[in-house]
């Protein structure tokens, strides 16, 4: 098969599945992810296929093209997605429905361990080459946390750290046995 019959059909396949994402159902939890400019390659799928398995409420997508939802293995359908030209509408939406938004950064000085995070939490994931989209300073709203890491490396993959603040959440809100 040719790389260009490929792309067709991983274009056929997301088009799909984008029209049955309409029918998708928050999940038990009220976390977002907001996945701000990253590249539409492996990631993007990955981190639905983590949102589903942790219960999101949903995932914003901001300037994020096509994308092979195989990865997915089905939760693109059943993860509720929101898109996004800009950071700026994403933004602007999030704070209208009462969201506390976290930009993840590895230099970050509130860490993720030490953050009671609210209920009503969106955390945004950017580029994994240029991180977000936008300028910080320019969003005062926003919280930056870090996950906290010991070894030489800078940063942690974008599905990685999107499972991380996932885990946290849910860890933070677990009903009590």
């Amino acid at each position: 098969m040719s790389k260009k019959t490929n792309v067709r059909n991983m274009l056929l396949r997301y088009q799909k599945e984008r029209q049955k994402n309409v029918l998708a159902k928050p999940g038990e939890h009220q976390f977002l992810l907001v996945l701000d400019h990253l590249k539409p390659g492996f990631n993007v799928p990955k981190i639905f296929r983590s949102a589903e398995a942790f219960g999101a409420a949903g995932i914003h997508l901001v300037d994020i093209g096509p994308f092979d939802p195989a990865p997915a293995k089905g939760s693109f359908r059943k993860v509720p997605a929101t898109f996004h030209d800009d950071f700026e509408s994403c933004y602007q939406q999030l704070r209208e429905d009462g969201y506390q938004l976290f930009r993840l950064a590895p230099d970050a000085e509130e860490s993720l361990c030490n953050c009671q995070l609210p209920e009503k939490s969106a955390f945004i994931l950017g580029h994994e080459e240029f991180g977000c989209s936008f300028e910080p300073a320019e969003f005062p709203a926003i919280r930056s946390l870090s996950i906290p890491q010991y070894g030489s490396v800078q940063s942690l993959n974008v599905s990685v750290a999107s499972s991380v603040v996932m885990y946290e959440y849910v860890r933070q809100f677990q009903p009590e046995s």
